[in-house]
């Protein structure tokens, strides 16, 4: 994607000189280079902008960060998993590690020892001895550091002054990048690193006259670090390499084609150039990511609340792991209590029957119950017995293992597991499971009553043991798999849950534990608990189970919440996210961006689109609206900042997890640099550039690089004063001012539901409720 340069620094479409150029070309480059730093450097305007926007980023991310001086909405995960970080215990969750370990970096500066464990919304930080503001300090430094970031990229990028300050004031005074970088979350490190990656790439591109050199080189590097960064912090940050990626695939399409300027690259010098992409954007930022999971595994070794998401095998891994530490090899004849590793239910049984008909009209079997029941009782204990008997003289101490036939007994009713061919209570498609007694299960049902155990993980015929042997029930005729889910049966059932046979054997939740074997008295030589050895397992084998564990928790997030809203509501900023309240005050933090500064980057957003379709359909009709350098920067810089909204938005669309507003933000970012070209744009300003037609001479006009004063072939460095001389800034002024004082008067509107403070009364509330937001003390 080809990004045009401006203020001291010129763009020209993707190239680079031929290999056969003359030294006196590549010396004039040199040259072109320096006098564009200069240029550059002269910019005291563009200096002194970017000085007073970090200035007040730096007041409005960090003003009043201590209140309130208590848990705010999600800071009782991240807060928390910092804690657990700095007591090495294991715990999981959906997103990477890079930002919860900075979090935990910053509680290790400040000497916390992580004793507190953010349980829930509103507990004391003062009460418990808590750092917070040093945690809440670290987004809000990089949420400062973001919006000088944007600067850059207008700047950079070859825009003028008053379109960088509205770019970069956008994100400045918007409430709900401040809101959400003054609070312990993962936001502000994902939109500083996205912000930090099209910088580096924009700052790559400038280079890609000069390719393979230092600063070139360079670039690419920190490109692709940025990228890392992002996608270590959250998956949405695939979106980020979508965009870079695309602008990049553009890129090598350009240097691809045999007619571009600046001479047709040989298939090696296009190798290298694919290869150094690669290895720069691809292999160096999955490295990292990788490097984060390392550092997650080596910090997290004692066991703790997120042993449960993983396997057997790799809770071994830990240390003072409650499953395997309690261990003990079940043998055939022992009772035992079977639990669901999902939902903890318990296998359970009671003499009531299923009735004859269910509400939908199906038929039942009319069999006992088998239901989950979420408490410890008598009716949850099975004896496991083996398919075929043993001889007497053999029945003690026979281990089960994976893979064995066996029949569970349940004790108190004297009753056979049993699953067949019947409908269970909610599922047509599933089986249901009942019992007999003994005389049919040892008669006809015998087939019926088989099931195989399949121990996850097992190797050949590995032991069956309590706690740490998470296993399948099998049924043997008809090859389901014992299942349970959260909807509770019917009051027939005292609605406890329906356990059914699932014909997809291979779904995850179909897996269970042992939980106790109470046959076994506390005495016995098998309770004996023999020391553990921790083992170790190869770290990518631990990286692919948590990734497998990771993506299907996400996906699971379907659940709905109230304050969780759908991607058409965002550019509008229909509604927002109630972070805290305090009844007392009639304080209260509700995470909503500057509605003024959203509705102005969203409307501009419908504009770019707008004058695209024009434009495209002036060309069809013969018209040419646009000279081809304006069409050109219009397409390639803005339509980049504009791919990069696209692909930070649209992909939520075919998400069926939660979202909120908060998913909106890189997004957002990408609409205010739109923004701010766009109001270029619009009062038709010439670019700053180098002239057009240094690529002429690369294609071979060589000639004319020894001539004085540049000659037709000559690249010079316009200065801004000097280009804006002649045509007045009045108007782009204008423009500039009236926009900022809008976003400004909105932000300032709405500071007291961004900052906490002060409480409102009912009427300052209500006037607040511009689109029916759902504030806290309206009434």
């Amino acid at each position: 994607m080809s990004l045009r340069q401006k203020g001291g620094q010129a763009s020209k479409k993707a190239g680079s000189p031929s290999p056969t150029a003359s030294d006196t070309v590549k010396d004039e480059l040199q040259n072109l280079q320096q006098s564009a730093k200069s240029a550059i450097s002269s910019e005291w305007d563009y200096k002194l902008a970017l000085f007073i926007i970090t200035v007040i980023a730096f007041i409005t991310r960090f003003w009043g960060i201590n209140h309130p001086n208590e848990v705010v909405f999600d800071e009782v995960h991240f807060g928390k998993f910092a804690s657990y970080y700095l007591q090495r215990t294991y715990f999981f969750d959906v997103h990477p590690p890079f930002g919860k370990l900075l979090f935990a970096l910053m509680g290790w500066f400040v000497g916390y020892d992580g004793h507190f464990h953010f349980d829930n919304i509103g507990d004391s930080y003062i009460k418990n001895n808590v750092p917070y503001v040093a945690f809440r300090a670290l987004p809000a430094l990089l949420g400062a550091l973001t919006v000088p970031t944007v600067f850059l990229i207008m700047w950079e990028s070859g825009y003028t002054l008053p379109a960088a300050i509205v770019a970069s004031g956008l994100v400045l005074f918007d409430n709900a990048h401040i809101g959400q970088t003054r609070l312990i979350l993962l936001d502000a490190t994902l939109v500083f690193a996205m912000s930090v990656s099209v910088l580096s790439y924009v700052r790559f591109y400038k280079m890609r006259h000069d390719p393979f050199g230092r600063k070139w080189w360079k670039w690419l590097l920190l490109t692709g670090v940025a990228l890392s960064c992002v996608i270590s912090t959250k998956y949405v940050g695939v979106f980020t390499f979508l965009t870079i990626g695309s602008a990049v695939a553009l890129d090598l399409w350009g240097l691809l084609d045999i007619n571009r300027k600046g001479g047709a690259l040989s298939l090696p010098e296009f190798g290298k150039h694919f290869a150094a992409r690669v290895t720069g954007l691809l292999v160096v930022p999955f490295m990292f990511y990788l490097f984060w999971f390392q550092v997650h595994f080596a910090i997290l070794y004692r066991s703790g609340p997120g042993d449960d998401f993983m396997s057997p095998e790799f809770q071994e891994t830990l240390s003072d792991n409650v499953m395997t530490a309690n261990a003990v090899g079940i043998d055939y004849f022992d009772s035992i209590t079977v639990r669901h590793k999902e939902t903890k239910t318990y296998l359970h049984s009671h003499p009531d029957r299923y009735p004859l008909r269910y509400e939908d009209g199906r038929v039942s079997s009319q069999g006992q119950q088998v239901t989950g029941y979420p408490f410890n009782d008598t009716n949850n204990h099975w004896q496991v017995l083996p398919a075929q008997p043993f001889p007497e003289d053999k029945r003690l101490g026979q281990r089960v293992k994976s893979g064995d036939l066996i029949k569970l007994r349940h004790i108190v009713t004297d009753t056979y597991l049993l699953s067949h061919d019947v409908a269970s209570p909610y599922y047509p498609t599933n089986q249901e499971f009942t019992t007999v007694p003994l005389e049919q299960a040892e008669g006809d049902r015998f087939n019926d009553t088989l099931f195989e155990l399949r121990i996850e993980g097992a190797k050949g015929k590995a032991d069956f043991k309590s706690m740490s042997s998470h296993f399948k029930l099998i049924h043997h005729p008809t090859k389901v798999a014992m299942w349970t889910h959260t909807k509770p049966l019917p009051e027939w059932a005292y609605k406890q849950a329906e356990i059914n046979g699932n014909k997809n054997v291979q779904q995850s939740s179909n897996i269970w534990y042992v939980d106790e074997i109470p046959s076994i008295s506390a005495d016995s030589e098998r309770s004996k608990k023999e020391p553990r050895k921790i083992k170790h397992i190869p770290f990518l084998k631990k990286y692919f189970e948590l990734q497998r564990a990771i993506f299907f928790h996400n996906n699971a997030l379907t659940s709905s919440h109230p304050y969780s809203s759908q991607p058409v509501h965002w550019p509008f900023l229909l509604r927002g996210v109630s972070f805290w309240t305090q009844n007392d005050t009639r304080q209260q933090i509700y995470f909503l961006g500057n509605p003024v500064g959203w509705w102005i980057a969203s409307s501009l957003l419908a504009v770019f689109a707008g004058i695209v379709g024009a434009d495209q359909l002036s060309q069809r009709r013969g018209v040419d609206s646009l000279d081809e350098r304006t069409r050109s920067r219009f397409y390639n810089s803005t339509g980049f900042f504009f791919l990069a909204w696209a692909a930070h938005y649209l992909p939520f669309y075919l998400m069926g997890r939660q979202l909120f507003l908060h998913h909106y933000l890189p997004a957002h970012l990408a609409s205010c640099l739109v923004t701010g070209a766009l109001l270029e744009f619009i009062f038709n300003l010439d670019p700053v550039a180098l002239e057009e037609n240094v690529d002429a001479k690369l294609a071979g006009k060589v000639g004319n690089s020894s001539k004085k004063g540049g000659g037709p072939g000559t690249k010079r460095v316009v200065p801004a004063k000097e280009r804006i001389s002649g045509n007045s800034m009045l108007a782009l002024w204008g423009a500039a001012g009236v926009v900022m004082t809008l976003v400004i008067g909105g932000w300032y509107f709405f500071l007291p539901l961004t900052y906490g403070k002060p409480g409102l009364s009912v009427e300052e509330v209500v006037r607040r409720k511009w689109l029916g937001y759902d504030l806290h003390f309206a009434k």
